[in-house]
């Protein structure tokens, strides 16, 4: 009997050898690593030249830029879960705007009132490359992104980034929808007069899932805009 008891703990000890479980430790680190390593994502940002003075903002209107509401939702809410702080209120569009409200100055300018918001961010899908249909538009910048169009005035935004000219809405493909890389146009407006005081371009390439997509670029942006001071 004893010797079986001593045999099972010798089973059991080495199963839990420490070497090993250092060893598997060591590898979740390496896949973690990965996630973000095997996705590469730049970030790009400067302040607008009639920007003076230190500012910082507290209460974010967040807009993604995408006649697909469920993947307006989608982005503007992991955007928005990575903004916010014990400084920093952050409300994305989709929770504050009626699910049939066509995205305009106005219907913004209504929401800013509502939610007393001192800056608006929104973002818009620029280019992708590779996992989704490209489309070319007077907006081309070359080599291998092509911009994609959304179904309005490409390359015409106004205020807060809302498109000039609207056509018909079209589902296009988003930076979480699509595999490959994408480009990304994030910019920042004061309240007060609707003027752009801050932009951002972020790159990413190698994304496979939509997961991957949300889990990754929606901190890299947060982060940039700490960094940066735009957020408290």
């Amino acid at each position: 009997m004893h010797r079986i008891a001593d045999s099972y703990q010798q089973v059991s000890r080495r199963r839990v050898h420490p070497p090993a479980l250092a060893a598997l430790a060591a590898l979740a680190v390496l896949a973690a690593g990965c996630l973000a390593a095997c996705s590469a994502i730049k970030v790009d940002a400067a302040w607008s030249e009639s920007v003076t003075g230190d500012p910082a903002f507290g209460n974010l209107l967040v807009i993604g830029l995408s006649p697909d509401r469920n993947v307006r939702c989608a982005f503007e809410r992991a955007l928005a879960d990575n903004l916010r702080s014990a400084t920093v209120k952050a409300t994305p569009s989709c929770d504050v705007m009626a699910a049939d409200a066509m995205l305009s100055r106005e219907a913004v300018e209504a929401v800013v009132k509502s939610t007393g918001a001192d800056a608006v961010l929104a973002t818009r899908l620029v280019a992708v490359k590779g996992g989704a249909k490209e489309e070319t538009t007077a907006d081309a910048r070359g080599g291998d992104y092509k911009p994609v169009a959304y179904g309005f005035g490409y390359g015409s935004f106004g205020t807060y980034g809302i498109p000039a000219v609207y056509g018909d809405f079209e589902t296009v493909p988003s930076v979480f929808s699509v595999s490959g890389a994408v480009e990304l146009a994030t910019n920042a407006y004061e309240t007060n007069h609707g003027e752009k005081i801050y932009g951002m371009t972020t790159k990413a390439k190698n994304l496979e899932s939509r997961g991957m997509a949300l889990a990754l670029i929606a901190p890299r942006i947060a982060e940039r805009l700490r960094d940066d001071g735009l957020i408290r």
